[in-house]
């Protein structure tokens, strides 16, 4: 079957690579559509250290079952629907303790092993989401959005919060949504003018562009002075990093999402001057799946805004490089793998 492949740092090929010998549990999928996100371009700039090369990417997934266990009767043949693109063991520490998306031992599609930028793909059906009356575009986006959505579970964030989301790209827009659905005023940061609009579509009640804004000047009076009782990082930058601690109110939460790319220095009198909760949020539960799958059949959140380019299979390396020479140009990229 063919795959797009990042063969080396900078460069990619459609390869033909074997299709996938399902257990006679799995779930055989055609893959239908695929997003792109920002591990895909670390890995395709080289700056992803859990990849091995040659790697082909992709764990964005919307697909049709073909084949599944008999007993699944709502996976049927011709089902459209969304995949779980994690692994986890079972034993240890996080997932005896409930918590298999932080699995130690997880495997990623498209960063720990290939990924769905293929033909096919075969899955357990636990991994398997239907999700009636989404549109392929609908279904390729879940997974993304769920990595917000999660970071507002681990945030415990509720009506009661002011909540600062630094980041409007894919994943700082389902936190964005997925905090507003909780009644929080949410507060989108960026540099870009496109994403802060695209954050106010998506429930962002204020924003800020700290390009052009004093950051900590705006924060304090957008919250009577206080900062945000809630920050979720979703950039990976030091200085966000930072920015999240110096920013958030005393006793508040702060979330990271993104991974720093390098080593971040902190003054860490905050951390205990104001009692914070530093909380990591990685990958995404079950939950945030379904509620994501629900926020969308109830059209709530600006899909076609979100999706800036569709490219076919053969188009997606040079998507992959139009979007590593000007990131700030594009939100989402959608590769089309099959009709």
């Amino acid at each position: 079957m063919k795959a797009l492949q990042v063969t080396s740092p900078g460069e990619t090929s459609i390869a033909n690579i074997p299709e996938p010998t399902p257990q006679a549990s799995d779930v055989l999928l055609r893959v239908r559509m695929v997003g792109m996100c920002g591990s895909d371009l670390n890995t395709f700039r080289g700056k992803n250290p859990m990849v091995s090369y040659p790697r082909v990417l992709g764990h964005e997934i919307a697909a049709t079952v073909i084949n599944g266990p008999a007993d699944k009767s709502g996976l049927a043949p011709g089902t459209d629907v969304t995949v779980s693109p994690y692994t986890s063991c079972g034993s240890c520490s996080s997932c005896l303790h409930g918590r298999p998306n932080a699995c130690e031992f997880n495997r990623t599609f498209g960063v720990q092993r290939d990924g769905a930028l293929a033909e096919f793909i075969a899955v357990p059906p636990e991994k398997v989401f239907r999700a009636p009356g989404l549109s392929i575009e609908e279904l390729a986006i879940v997974e993304p959005l769920t990595i917000g959505f999660h970071a507002v579970a681990r945030g415990r964030i509720t009506a009661a919060d002011s909540v600062a989301v630094f980041g409007c790209g894919g994943v700082g827009l389902g936190a964005i949504s997925g905090a507003a659905r909780r009644g929080a005023t949410v507060i989108g940061i960026d540099v870009d003018h496109e994403k802060l609009s695209l954050a106010v579509d998506a429930g962002a009640k204020l924003t800020i562009n700290s390009s052009r804004e004093s950051l900590h000047g705006r924060l304090r009076e957008l919250t009577s002075g206080r900062g945000p009782d809630v920050s979720i990082e979703a950039i990976g930058l030091p200085a966000t990093f930072r920015s999240a601690v110096e920013e958030t109110a005393f006793c508040g939460r702060v979330v990271y999402i993104g991974y720093a790319k390098e080593p971040v220095c902190y003054e860490t009198r905050f951390f205990v001057q104001k009692e914070l909760d530093i909380l990591g949020s990685r990958n995404a539960m079950p939950e945030d799946f379904q509620a994501v799958i629900e926020m969308l059949q109830a059209h709530e959140f600006p899909v076609a805004r979100a999706i800036s380019r569709i490219v076919g299979l053969d188009e997606a390396g040079q998507a992959l490089r139009d979007w590593s020479a000007d990131p700030a140009r594009f939100s989402k990229i959608l590769v089309r793998v099959s009709d």
